[in-house]
């Protein structure tokens, strides 16, 4: 029974299950308290109010998983939200062009920050807070005044809700589930994935086995500004204005996301669904505090800090149990192939 119990908690979905349970029981809770949660609606609504940081969550989750980090998602989240209003404003440039501009000019400044990580063997958490620095303050060259969105296909795209028969959703929550499909497809079942995996675990190990290390990790940097812009895109249907202080804190609230839905922060460990659940978990101590009426929306901060804390201690107990069952492991190995081993020290 111990021993069944010490490989379940060796999982690499232990902490998922974790993070699962938990969302149930503060949902459950919430249906419990509030009448108001038992409506369909409340819970697409966590989709709808969150579709940015979902977003931009995938973005951090690999990087995570690489042993990275990315500190400059929510500026290039607010630089995109800027540019994109500024364009609407000031050009004639269509609605589609745009669009595509603010995406490439996210995923190539990502790319260019993954580079120079890379090429240079530079602290990501050093360059990608330049990064933050460099777009925060570029949002604030263009403008520091908010600028309205005022195009008609854009506002139009905001207001747009997908009839489900029980409820609705916006186009950014739809958005934001396609793309964790996709993220959890890509990680689970193609090469590039399991080389994210495989740096993530030992980038000196996956570089003697041939794997392209310069190559993913650029990738996974360009991934990462690409959900950035994305995120923006969800962002400005939201908002409708380009701001220099929009996505402000944004990027620690996709890190705590992602570790409370099971990636670890030394890396090679993590699953799109659990930062997803991550998500929602922030959504719904968000939604407790609106339903409630009294209560500051700082307690989330709080709320979430305090999970944070516990859940890297998990971490820590988790990876504690893993060595532990791999050492066990190898003595019974030696213990049942004396003759082997004898050899080979010979």
């Amino acid at each position: 029974m111990t021993s069944k119990l010490n490989q379940m908690i060796a999982s690499k979905y232990f902490s998922f299950f974790v993070t699962l349970a938990l969302f149930a029981i503060l949902y459950g809770a919430g249906m419990a308290i509030y009448k108001g949660f038992m409506r369909p609606q409340v819970f697409l609504n966590l989709f709808i109010d969150n579709a940015a940081l979902i977003i931009v969550t995938i973005g951090i989750t690999f990087t995570l998983i690489i042993a990275g980090i990315d500190l400059s998602v929510g500026a290039v989240l607010a630089l995109v939200c800027m540019v994109l209003a500024w364009l609407l404003a000031n050009t004639g440039i269509p609605l589609g062009l745009a669009v595509l501009l603010v995406l490439v000019m996210g995923t190539v400044f990502g790319a260019v920050q993954g580079y120079i990580i890379t090429k240079f063997d530079l602290q990501p958490f050093i360059i990608t807070l330049a990064g933050m620095f460099f777009c925060r303050g570029l949002t604030a060259v263009i403008s520091q005044d908010t600028i309205q969105i005022v195009n008609p296909d854009w506002v139009s795209l905001a207001s747009y809700r997908i009839d489900l028969g029980f409820g609705f959703v916006s186009i950014g929550a739809v958005v934001a589930l396609v793309m964790i499909a996709i993220a959890a497809i890509v990680l689970g079942f193609t090469k590039f994935g399991r080389a994210v995996f495989a740096i993530g675990g030992s980038e000196s190990s996956a570089a003697l086995m041939g794997l392209p290390v310069f190559r993913t990790k650029v990738m996974v940097y360009a991934i990462s500004g690409f959900c950035a812009s994305m995120g923006g895109l969800a962002y400005s249907l939201i908002m409708l204005t380009g701001y220099n202080l929009h996505g402000l804190g944004m990027k620690m609230d996709a890190i705590a996301s992602s570790v409370i839905g099971g990636t670890l922060l030394t890396g090679g460990v993590g699953f799109i669904p659990g930062a997803l659940i991550g998500v929602l978990i922030q959504g719904v101590i968000l939604t407790f505090i609106s339903f409630q009426g009294t209560l500051s929306a700082w307690w989330t901060k709080i709320v979430v800090g305090a999970l944070l804390c516990v859940f890297i201690i998990m971490q820590a107990f988790i990876t504690e149990q893993k060595s532990r069952l791999s050492s066990k492991s190898s003595m019974e190995d030696n213990n049942n192939n004396p003759p082997q081993a004898a050899t080979a020290a010979q």
